[in-house]
């Protein structure tokens, strides 16, 4: 059979066969997994088709549980030509038993004649011409062919296989045969609209090539729309023993079931000989087409199906499975077949045998140009965390088969690295621990400011009452130490008044504390070196009978710069907390240790230890767990301003419970070795603040 010159039929509407609807896409990537073409294109993580690479399978629109794709609707296109002066015929595709299997044959016939169709034909009968013409190629021409009976998988071939264009069967599709003979019965003028299952058909009713042979395709969806804005309902239809318009079809009307094409034909897909391959699905179409063009397979016919055959074409509206579909079709061409004409069908035949059923095909390659370099790969896939082998798991979560061609996809533009699910996951475990932490100090921030607000209401209470105590209590003093002179006679009278002194004096003691706490001093940094800081303040504190204070210098550079008269009173005031906890004695442990930035004051004993729910109080003012006359409870809160004043950290460990091991209390001083801007000296009213 002779093709006419090669046309650009690769010109189809402006408008896409398949769009996205934004707002109902969630992104779950099956539309990528499921597309034979890899033509869709995930961008801020939204996914749309491209319209160059798409070859109108509809698998996307199949497998979207969000009904988020959306066909070009033939609806209009339909609606204007019946609007028209022209007749208009309605061409059937022989499908339609599985999808109208509600009534019969003639009630949908008379429906869509109500609709204003003049003439409802069997797409079946192109189908015959088309068998026909298969069967005469394979006899006369020696060649290998792949079948063109799919116009998605001309489309593949065009774009991902434009190489083996020359092995295209150069025989039209059903649809297109059934067109050109109703033109030329009923001659030029006349209007098509097919109707059936396929989108494909949609895009190959535009090329340009078939210019005026199909005005309109509609799928079954869309005729179903068409009936209900008409309020026709085919239980409702007077259908008067209404029939397709002749000619019918024979074993064509098998066209949409696998290997239906080649029972029409009458060619047997012989297994031993292998010269007829048939295969179906889109997992099948890449792989066929593949091992046809490298000579994997002999065969001098590969006829395939982009859908697990025309029966599971995405222009469908019922949802049962392929054997019940299958069987309707089956069930539907026996009972015509019951009264089918043999002679009238010759006939026919005989009468359209000159019809040109021929067709060309024109490369429309889609084929990316060239691949990523091995490092362009590498790169690629460590930015989705996949540095080595191992992490690529190729677990098919992104749409893609592998890590590898993800990456590739992601090179091309046309996928993203968030797609990749352990990557998405990683990131998601990266952010939860970020908004841990950040919840975390946000809590600690809270902490800080209550403790803070409650700090500077004591500052200033502190402040007031060692004002307004301190004068009278001086008074009080200089009295009861002048009647103490004066009763040194008087045993029992001397005895009361010297309680009196040591009372004031305690007061006085706890005035001076308050007066620590409140007052409004800054860090003077200079110089120091701490070891030595520290061996005086041993010299000059008391040390409680049966207790030992070592120290464990650790500190390779001893100078820090520090307000040593503030750390003297630190370490004095933990010196002789530690030692309190020794009421029979024990050790005192000083240890000193440090980097290049900081340095570490350790202080740590083993006495009675500190309860766990004493913990978070410790740095409270007045808070004590002495006896009453034996602490204030003003000196670890006098040396946590101390120490946040230098900028640093103060923190407790401690066991209570002998049976949780030896009973041991640790206090751990940080400090910054340097002062900086960033670390400038502050007053206790400003760390409170902080």
């Amino acid at each position: 059979m002779a093709a006419g010159p090669p046309m650009n039929d690769d010109r189809v509407a402006h408008q896409q066969l398949v769009t996205t609807i934004r707002e109902k896409c969630r992104t779950c990537y099956t539309c990528v997994r499921e597309c034979p073409a890899k033509a869709i294109q995930i961008l801020d993580g939204q996914a749309s088709v491209i319209q160059t690479r798409c070859i109108g399978c509809g698998n996307c629109v199949t497998v979207c549980s969000q009904n988020a794709k959306q066909v070009l609707s033939g609806i209009e296109d339909t609606e204007r030509v019946l609007a028209g002066p022209a007749p208009v015929a309605a061409i059937v595709a022989p499908s339609y038993p599985a999808e109208f299997a509600e009534g019969e044959t003639s009630a949908l016939v008379a429906a869509l004649r109500e609709l204003g169709f003049a003439y409802v034909h069997e797409v079946g009968f192109g189908a015959d011409l088309v068998a026909a013409e298969y069967a005469r190629l394979l006899e006369h021409d020696p060649r290998r062919y792949v079948a063109t009976t799919c116009p998605a998988v001309v489309s593949y071939t065009r774009k991902y296989h434009p190489d083996l264009l020359d092995r295209l069967a150069p025989i039209v599709s059903p649809m297109l045969a059934i067109a050109r003979v109703l033109h030329a019965r009923y001659g030029p003028d006349v209007k098509v609209a097919f109707i059936g299952p396929c989108i494909a058909k949609k895009g190959e009713a535009r090329y340009e090539q078939f210019e005026g042979e199909v005005d309109a395709a509609l799928t079954y969806v869309e005729l179903r729309a068409l009936f209900a804005a008409r309020g026709i309902t085919l239980a409702e239809v007077s259908t008067a023993d209404d029939d397709f318009d002749p000619p019918h079809s024979s074993l064509g009307a098998l066209f949409p079931i696998t290997r239906g094409m080649l029972q029409a034909a009458d060619l047997d897909e012989d297994l031993l000989s292998g010269d007829i391959v048939t295969a179906d699905g889109r997992h099948n179409l890449a792989d066929a087409i593949t091992d046809f063009e490298h000579g994997e397979t002999d065969a001098r016919l590969l006829d395939i199906l982009c859908c697990e055959g025309c029966i599971m074409g995405a222009g469908f509206s019922c949802e049962e499975p392929v054997f019940k579909r299958r069987a309707d079709v089956s069930r539907e061409t026996r009972s015509r077949r019951a009264f089918f004409d043999q002679a009238t069908w010759d006939a026919a035949v005989a009468e359209y045998r000159d019809t040109d059923l021929s067709r060309s095909f024109a490369p429309f390659d889609q084929r990316f140009d060239d691949m990523p370099a091995p490092e362009e790969l590498r790169e690629i896939l460590a930015r989705m965390n996949k540095d080595s082998p191992e992490d690529e798991l190729d677990c098919g979560a992104c749409g893609y088969e592998s890590c590898r061609d993800h990456a590739v996809a992601i090179w091309q533009g046309l996928a993203e690295v968030e797609m990749c699910l352990p990557y998405a996951v990683e990131e998601l475990r990266k952010t939860v621990d970020e908004l841990q932490e950040s919840n975390d100090s946000l809590e600690t921030t809270k902490e800080a400011l209550v403790k803070s607000e409650k700090l500077a209401s004591m500052g200033q209470l502190a402040a007031g009452i060692a004002h307004e105590v301190n004068n009278p209590l001086g008074i009080l003093l200089l009295h009861a130490n002048l009647l103490l002179e004066d009763c040194e006679d008087d045993a029992a009278v001397a005895d009361d008044v010297k309680l009196i002194v040591d009372q004031a004096n305690r007061c006085k003691k706890i005035i001076s504390g308050l007066l620590n706490f409140a007052r409004q001093s800054r860090v003077v940094r200079q110089p120091t070196d701490l070891p030595a800081l520290v061996q005086e303040v041993l010299r000059t504190i008391p040390v409680d009978e049966g207790v030992a204070i070592t120290v464990d210098d650790r500190l390779t550079d001893p100078m820090a710069e520090l307000d040593a008269d503030q750390i003297v009173q630190v370490l004095t005031n933990l010196l002789t907390n530690a030692q309190h906890a020794l009421p029979d004695g024990g050790r005192v442990l000083v240890t000193l240790d440090g980097t290049e930035e900081t340095v570490i004051v350790m202080v740590s004993d083993n006495g009675t230890g500190i309860a766990k729910e004493h913990l978070d109080k410790l740095f409270s003012p007045f808070f004590t767990t002495k006896q009453v006359g034996k602490g204030t409870g003003l000196g670890l809160a006098v040396t946590h301003g101390i120490v946040k004043m230098h900028r640093g950290q103060i923190t407790v460990e401690s066991n209570a419970d002998p049976s949780k091991g030896p009973t041991e209390t640790t206090f751990t001083i940080v400090l910054p070795r340097y002062e900086s801007e960033l670390n400038a000296p502050a007053s206790l009213q400003e760390i409170m603040g902080s």
